[in-house]
Formats: structure tokens, C-alpha cells, sequence
């Protein structure tokens, strides 16, 4: 689903939240307009907008009002107000007017890939119908049944190209992999489960009350596995998911100041947002993954550049570690053991490897168990290498020639990457801040050397 761009399907947000209004509203004007003493005296699409907004509300309350939610809830609400009050019911106020609310009780959730990518999508689909050229093409005119649903397609998968591409530098941001044939999928997910799905679980839940909604429950049964058929062909296709190094903030912070630009502006000048957005393309395809990956506890390390494939220090009881690894580096290819590599060595208690970067030598150390080692052979591999990795406390004796990331550096650090060329560490701990949460020490990295000393020997 995630690779198919399919998961907002499974995501209690937009395409739910106004599928229920929209039924409720719809229901209570219908059956509102059969009493005719109301229909003479009332106006029944402000009723059934509150009958709608209070179905919504409920709906949103009943689900755990997660942000994505509240965001749907809130801006189904103001569409339902802009319409009993005459006014055009999407537009980027009522965006704006949503973030607002949701800031205002949630503000942590600005951080958040939900709230991101929840109001990038919205943000998205409101600009490209209010762009003068979209509304050329969805204007009413004289013309058949098929012309009209063609033209409703043809903007569908238009919306749907332009989602993509708006979300795809947050996904690769927080996630550092995005689909590419997603706005293909939702051309058919979208309506199945809108106008499939969805009426045959709410028509099995009221039959469910006489005790005859198995036949119902079956037919769902059937929708859900052609959803899912459809997100299994749509992840396996050639290229259908890329993977891609971590994003640096700054280059982030590019593509989102060019993508507020493209969608608040109007006319020639929106498309001055393009420059922004091609220079992040251009630092985001020439970006580089760091050559090693270490996890906050020291178990796991990746290396990157000795071939296509990233060699592991141990294989892990999961494979959340490794796709995190793996994601980290841009790689694609099952990962490959160190122990297996031949140019590693590796024994019981430690692996060395030794690898090339920049016309510079490094010979990296890994801890793979706790069991005690006699110090002085300990201190005399320290020596050798100029990096050591393990999971446990090391002595002092033990002095690697440049970085020593042992239990207590990386309890004050996090986990970090490093790149190899510029002798540089990115930690966790360095994007934590003062926050109350990031309860380790703060200190600089304590290289067990300058590390002017591992730029003198290149």
C-alpha cells in the first residue's frame, strides 16, 4: 500500500471524513424533504449541513480524532459553512483556517509526516483546480455523458500526478523512499472504495442488526482484496518505488518554500517557485549517503559504497533495523554480512574491515558481543584502527586514531553517520536540541584524536 501510494486509503482522513458527511447530508435531505410542513418553512440544505457537520464531528471523536482527522473534520465543516452561506466552499482560506485550528491545539504536529503531508495534499488539490487553466477545462459546456466523464478522468489523474509530486519531498524526507505510480492507482482505488467499499460496510453494519449482513460482509471481503491486488501490482512494476539518501533541512526547506510559492501565487508569477524547487533537485539527485550508519545502541552498522549492496554487522531479529539502514543509504538490494565479505575478517568478538575513500584508507573495528577481552589486545587493535564501533563501554586504553563510538558516546549521541571523504558525524543528538524529551548528555563528539590527524594522513 505504502509503495503504491495507496496507504491515505487506510489513513481515517479526508476520503472518509467526507464520505460520511457527504452520506449524512445527503440522506437527511432526502428524507427531510419528504415532510412538506419543513420544506415550505425551512431551509433543508442548512439542515442537512448540520445533520452532516454533527455525523462528522461524531465520526471524528468516534475514530480517536488523530490530526489527519481533525484536519478532514475541520475543513469538511467550513466547506459545509461556506455553501449554507453562499460562498465558494474550497479554497486556501479554508486550508488555512484548518492549520490554524489544528496548531492551535496540537502545535507538535507541525513537525509531523501526518500534518505535512495531510495539508501538502490539500494544499496541492485546491491550487491546481483554482489555476485559471483548470477551471478552463472543468467549465460546463454543451457536451455528452462520455465527454464530461472523460474530462472528470482526465483531471482525476491530474490531481492525483500533482499530490504525488507535492508529497514526494516529504516522503522522501522523513522516509527516504516514495512511489512513482501512485496517482495510476488512485485513478482506481479512489472510486472503489468510495463508491464500492465503503457503501457495502456501512449496508453490512445496518443489516448486521437483523443478523443478514454475511452476504454483504462477502462482497466487501471481495473489494478489499481487489484494493489489494491492485497495491501488489502497482509496487512490483520496474521503478514503481525509489529510494533515496537522507535529505539535508536545508535542501527541505527549498521545496517547500517553492511549493507554498506555486500555490499561493497567480499567473506568470507562481511559476518563480520553480527555481527553488530545482535547486533542491539538483542537491537532492547529487547527494551523497554516508559511508557508515550506526544505531543508537551500537548492534547495528551499515557500510555503504563497498559495491551495490550494504554490508551488515549482524542480521537482526526484525527487519525494521535493516529497511532503516537500508532506506538511510538508498539502497535497494538485500543487504550483505560483513562476516561474508572477503575483505573482512571477522572472529567471534569483533570484525575489522578495512575500506577505501578519497585515495584514504580506513580500518574500521566493529564490536559483535559483551564477552570480556584481555585489555591489552584490546588497546593494540584500538591502535591499529581508526575507527571502533561497539555496543559495550570501552576502556580508555582503547584509542582508535580518529573515532572511538562506544556505549558511552553513543548514550550522549545517539546514533550518527558518518562520511568518510570530509571527516565528518551527523548525530541524532545534534537535531534534538534543548528538548525535554532528549534526556542524554549534550557534549561535542569526543574524537579520541584531533581530527586534524585523520586529514594529515590523507
Amino acid at each position: 500500500m505504502r509503495d503504491a501510494g495507496l496507504t491515505h486509503l487506510l489513513s481515517i482522513s479526508g476520503l472518509h471524513v467526507s464520505a460520511v458527511i457527504a452520506g449524512a447530508y445527503f440522506v437527511a435531505l432526502r428524507l427531510l424533504a419528504l415532510w412538506s410542513w419543513l420544506t415550505l418553512r425551512v431551509r433543508l440544505p442548512l439542515v442537512a449541513a448540520a445533520c452532516g457537520a454533527g455525523a462528522g464531528v461524531g465520526y471524528t471523536l468516534l475514530t480517536g480524532a488523530e490530526v489527519p482527522t481533525v484536519r478532514s473534520c475541520v475543513g469538511a465543516l467550513l466547506v459545509l459553512g461556506a455553501l449554507a452561506l453562499g460562498r465558494e466552499a474550497l479554497s486556501l482560506r479554508m486550508v488555512a483556517a484548518a492549520a490554524f485550528v489544528v496548531m492551535l491545539a496540537w502545535p507538535e504536529a507541525v513537525v509531523s509526516p501526518g500534518f505535512q503531508m495531510s495539508f501538502a495534499a490539500v494544499i496541492a488539490i485546491v491550487a491546481l483546480h483554482e489555476a485559471a487553466p483548470a477551471r478552463a477545462f472543468l467549465a460546463p459546456r454543451d457536451e455528452g455523458a462520455v465527454a464530461r466523464t472523460g474530462r472528470r478522468a482526465v483531471m482525476l489523474l491530474l490531481t492525483g500526478v500533482v499530490i504525488e509530486v507535492a508529497l514526494m519531498p516529504i516522503v522522501l524526507f522523513h522516509f527516504h523512499r516514495a512511489g512513482f505510480y501512485g496517482a495510476l492507482a488512485n485513478v482506481v482505488a479512489i472510486p472503489l472504495v468510495t463508491f464500492v467499499t465503503m457503501p457495502l460496510i456501512a449496508l453490512a453494519l445496518a443489516l448486521d442488526l437483523v443478523g443478514a449482513g454475511a452476504p454483504v460482509w462477502f462482497l466487501v471481503g471481495g473489494s478489499l482484496d481487489l484494493m489489494l491486488a491492485l497495491a501488489h501490482f502497482t509496487a512490483s512494476q520496474p521503478g514503481a518505488v525509489k529510494l533515496m539518501p537522507q535529505m539535508g533541512a536545508g535542501v527541505f526547506a527549498l521545496f517547500v518554500l517553492g511549493g507554498l510559492w506555486l500555490a499561493l501565487w497567480h499567473g506568470r508569477r507562481r511559476l518563480i517557485g520553480l527555481v527553488p524547487v530545482l535547486a533542491a533537485t539538483i542537491f537532492l539527485l547529487g547527494a551523497q549517503p554516508p559511508d557508515l550508519l550506526i544505531s543508537s545502541d551500537g548492534r547495528n552498522v551499515g557500510i555503504v559504497g563497498e559495491g551495490e549492496r550494504l554490508l551488515v554487522l549482524r542480521e537482526g531479529r526484525s527487519d525494521f533495523a535493516r529497511d532503516n539502514l537500508m532506506e538511510l543509504a538508498g539502497m535497494e538490494a538485500d543487504p550483505v554480512l560483513i562476516e561474508r565479505w572477503p575483505d573482512a575478517t571477522c572472529s567471534r568478538d569483533f570484525c575489522s574491515l578495512t575500506i577505501e575513500r578519497d585515495e584514504r584508507t580506513w580500518h574500521i573495528l566493529m564490536g559483535r558481543s559483551r564477552a570480556r577481552i584481555e585489555e591489552r589486545s584490546l588497546a593494540a587493535a584500538c591502535e591499529r584502527s581508526d575507527i571502533v564501533i561497539a555496543e559495550r563501554w570501552l576502556p580508555r586504553s582503547c584509542r582508535p586514531r580518529w573515532l572511538k563510538a562506544d556505549r558511552n558516546f553513543l548514550d550522549a549521541h545517539g546514533g550518527l553517520a558518518i562520511y568518510l571523504a570530509e571527516a565528518r558525524t551527523v548525530t541524532v543528538g545534534e537535531s534534538e536540541g534543548e528538548h525535554p524529551w532528549w534526556t542524554a548528555s549534550r557534549p561535542e563528539p569526543r574524537f579520541s584524536r584531533s581530527v586534524v590527524t585523520a586529514q594529515e594522513a590523507r
